[in-house]
């Protein structure tokens, strides 16, 4: 659900964000975002409060749609 109408907008934390995902193969979490040297610094760093590729993710946008 999109809460920006609202005047929320959640925190940029990768955790939440449509573009962070986990490789089975590596077992760990990687932005799949084509990041450039500034940004991936701040990515390792986690220092992601203000990431431009940040979209958060819902899980259920789909079944909204349907309601």
């Amino acid at each position: 659900m999109d809460f920006s109408k609202y005047g929320y907008i959640p925190k940029a934390s990768c955790d939440s964000c449509e573009f962070y995902e986990y490789d089975e193969y590596t077992d760990s979490y990687f932005c799949k975002m084509n990041l450039d040297e500034d940004e991936m610094e701040k990515f390792i760093g986690n220092n992601t409060g203000g990431c431009h590729y940040y979209r958060y993710y819902d899980e259920y946008k789909s079944v909204h749609k349907q309601i």
